[in-house]
């Protein structure tokens, strides 16, 4: 398998520990193994480890403790450590008392914080591994990005592989992760709930239609989708909401599945070709985690909102507090049909930027709105050049 150069760098000074946290198959295990080789790894996927180290904690102390040499000057690494939360307390006394070093590696914190284990109180730094994005890839092939997603194994197959994979993981993990950690007890509601993930992802959610199809209320449905953004599987957007206006949409949210290949595969999307409507919500679906990544590599953590009045114009990303308005069309020329929504928004709150991604050959200026090809923005947005 090709072996992508990682863009996130997890740089641990003297007795600095950290959190990794990422969906699984997004490549923290092997990040971790190229990162620092030669650390000692506690692997929880591991049906031995793990049933070791539920039954006593504390022989995570005892085993350290009785190492010599030079292992421990490297950071030690739990894989899955939401799994035992116990070990927790025992990776805080190490810490405190023996100066020992951590990266502590999961896919979900929700166990953790449901069980109030030991967060390590500012401790550790946090850090979050995401699918491949185009900074690793190089030159990205769009329809290949779209179909089978960006988690590296499934963005390296052929298509009827990556197919059987997707679904695989939708059914295998997505599903059955969430019932396996107990994070949910209504196993028929919560998966009538992900079939209907289907429509409402991307859509400005809401909550009590979801509930009517699920055939529960939508209390139980927003509790839902906040396991989904728990487990790392989903993201809020949340409204842009700085200038108020009777007009404008500030309630409601959308939500994002980290990855557009697994929501292709909800949705049973097959894309021929560049351009259709289902084309231009996939497309979306990647800038928006491109944006995601972005954000969170540079560490410039900038907020991703959307804006949308109730006639039904909307932007499909606001960033930094209204710095900057990207609207993602599909099409390969823009019109001014395309830019109504853009046009209004920069009217009405004046960004440093207005930008249409889409699919057009060259950039160019229309008014206050630039036009830039997808592949132009990526390349400027990770070079520190959108914001």
């Amino acid at each position: 398998m090709k072996n992508f150069k990682r863009v996130l760098d997890v740089e641990l000074p003297n007795k600095q520990s950290a959190f990794l946290w990422g969906a699984r198959k997004t490549g923290k295990s092997t990040y971790l193994k190229e990162k620092f080789p030669g650390s000692i790894v506690y692997d929880l996927l591991r049906a031995d480890v793990f049933f070791e180290f539920s039954k006593d904690p504390s022989m995570l102390r005892e085993r350290l403790l009785a190492v010599e040499g030079p292992a421990l000057k490297r950071p030690v690494i739990i894989d899955e450590v939401q799994k035992v939360p116990g070990l927790l307390d025992e990776v805080h006394w190490l810490i405190e008392n023996k100066g020992l070093r951590f990266v502590l590696c999961g896919s979900s914190a929700r166990k953790l914080k449901q069980g109030h284990a030991n967060l390590l109180g500012g401790r550790a730094w946090r850090y979050e591994l995401f699918p491949l994005a185009s900074h690793e890839i190089g030159k990205v092939d769009l329809l290949r990005a779209l179909n089978h997603g960006l988690i590296p194994s499934h963005y390296l197959q052929n298509d009827e592989d990556c197919r059987r994979s997707l679904k695989a993981y939708v059914q295998d993990y997505l599903r059955e992760e969430v019932f396996a950690e107990g994070l949910t007890r209504n196993i028929p509601s919560f998966s009538r709930f992900f079939d209907a993930l289907g429509y409402s992802h991307g859509e400005l959610t809401n909550y009590c239609n979801i509930a009517r199809e699920c055939g529960v209320d939508a209390k139980t449905v927003k509790e839902y989708y906040q396991i989904l953004v728990d487990t790392l599987v989903a993201q809020r957007v949340e409204p842009y909401k700085k200038r108020q206006s009777r007009q404008v949409i500030t309630k409601a949210s959308k939500y994002y599945l980290f990855d557009v290949g697994v929501a292709g595969c909800l949705t049973k999307r097959n894309l021929a070709e560049k351009k259709g409507a289902e084309f231009g919500k996939a497309f979306e679906h990647y800038i928006f985690m491109e944006l995601v990544a972005y954000r969170s590599y540079s560490g410039k953590d900038f907020d991703i909102n959307f804006w949308r009045t109730k006639t039904g114009l909307e932007v499909d990303f606001v960033l930094g507090q209204g710095e900057v308005a990207v609207e993602v069309k599909g099409a390969g020329h823009i019109d001014n049909r395309d830019t109504t929504g853009l046009e209004a928004f920069t009217e009405a709150s004046a960004p440093k930027k207005s930008i249409v991604v889409c699919n057009e050959k060259e950039k160019r200026l229309h008014g206050k709105i630039t036009i830039s090809p997808w592949e132009v923005f990526l390349h400027e947005l990770w070079a520190g050049r959108i914001l």
